[in-house]
């Protein structure tokens, strides 16, 4: 291994660095002043801020030079250098994994696919080992250090532990993935919710750049959202703000992994789905394809599943929306590829369940494939890495709503 030189250091970050950073991230290239606008930080704490980031190269300045001519010195502009370091992110499914290198600005430099022979932690684990040394090796090409992993996870996830603490598909309980996996490739390691990164990634890069307040509901093999709150990702005291999934609609409903019965995720979700239109029409059907050619054959016991999914999910937004009051809420995630056969009812449920102003939060539909999944893993890799998570987690007023 190479000596780490002045240019290799690690910066130290203080709250305004990490939030000058991020804001550079989501909206630069910037000039100091609106860098101060967007941030409600005075001009000197952003010049102390982005002063040692400039010195280890991981942010820098210049003049515009595609800005139209104008009167007076052209004001310099302040950008993140992308290429400065580099990211590994992983989304762990029940089937596969995906991985991403990615840069600094979260730029998806290549990706790669890995079948899964197994679920189980001895199985998984040496995988992702060997997937993260080819993408270490690939990296060098580069000429920059992988300064971090990322892991994305369905479930019940605690990351400032590194512990899976419930994954249902991978039926796996209180596994320390963090500290397994960074024992095993030499890396730091943030592990968290697989909807949770792909939140973060939102925020900086998507659909939710610019708001301080949105929500992401995720559809397919499960329902999970992800919230925004005061411009940061939130997950609650114990980790798990949002599961809209595991929200009861029906007591007397289909039973729900959880333990409970008519979950929005027991009757919207894949499996769910797929077990309904085969009760609804007696047809041996195996997965959501055959439940999707179904439906779209017209067939009247598959096409009425697909409607009540859809009325569950808009009644679990308009409860959302009821409750956090969000600017915008994002629909994703596998299960768009049935969005034709459940948007009127979610549209419907949704106007019906939402109260007053309520009804007027922006609904989007932005279909995702699984690399992004991986890419919020990064996302969350480069939080770690620039101290913008534990930034997040103590500040709820310095994020400015610029556009």
């Amino acid at each position: 291994m190479r000596p780490t030189s002045s240019r290799e250091s690690v910066p130290t970050m203080t709250p305004a660095a990490s939030l000058v950073f991020t804001t550079l991230l989501s909206h630069g290239p910037l000039t100091r002043a609106e860098v101060a606008r967007r941030t409600s930080l005075s001009a000197a704490a952003v010049t102390k801020a982005v002063r040692p980031l400039m010195e280890l190269g991981y942010l820098v300045e210049g003049v515009d030079e595609d800005a139209p001519p104008a009167v007076g010195r052209p004001a310099n502009l302040v950008w993140v250098d992308g290429g400065r370091a580099l990211f590994i992110g992983l989304k762990v499914t029940g089937d596969e994994i995906i991985a991403v290198l990615a840069d600094l600005c979260c730029r998806i430099r290549m990706s790669r696919h890995v079948h899964l022979t197994g679920r189980e932690p001895e199985v998984v684990l040496p995988a992702i080992t060997a997937l993260v040394q080819e993408l270490l090796t690939e990296a060098v090409g580069f000429g920059v250090r992988v300064r971090g992993l990322g892991i994305a996870i369905s479930g019940d996830v605690d990351r400032a532990e590194g512990v899976v603490r419930y994954s249902p598909f991978l039926e796996w309980r209180d596994v320390p993935l963090a500290e397994l996996t960074a024992a095993a490739t030499g890396l730091p390691v943030t592990v968290d919710n697989d909807v949770r990164a792909l939140t973060v990634a939102e925020h900086w890069f998507g659909a939710g750049v610019g708001l301080s307040h949105f929500a992401l509901v995720t559809v397919g093999a499960g329902i999970g959202c992800g919230l925004v709150v005061h411009g940061r990702v939130v997950s609650g005291a114990h980790g798990v703000a949002g599961e809209i999934g595991h929200l009861s609609l029906d007591p007397l409903g289909p039973p729900c992994h959880c333990g409970n019965r008519g979950c929005v995720e027991a009757i919207a979700a894949d499996p769910a789905i797929v077990r309904a239109v085969r009760a609804a029409t007696g047809k041996q059907v195996t997965d959501t394809a055959e439940a999707l050619d179904l439906a779209h054959r017209e067939d009247p016991g598959a096409r009425a599943v697909y409607a009540r999914a859809g009325e569950a999910i808009g009644r679990a937004i308009g409860s959302l929306v009821n409750l956090l009051g969000p600017e915008r809420v994002i629909i994703s995630g596998e299960g768009l590829a049935a969005y034709d056969l459940f948007a009127e009812g979610i549209r419907d449920a949704f106007a019906a369940s939402a109260f007053g102003t309520a009804a007027r939060c922006d609904v989007v539909i932005r279909p995702l494939p699984f690399e992004e999944w991986a890419r919020g893993a990064a996302a969350t890799a480069i939080q770690s890495f620039m101290g913008s998570d534990t930034y997040e987690e103590q500040s709820m007023t310095l994020h400015s709503r610029g556009p």
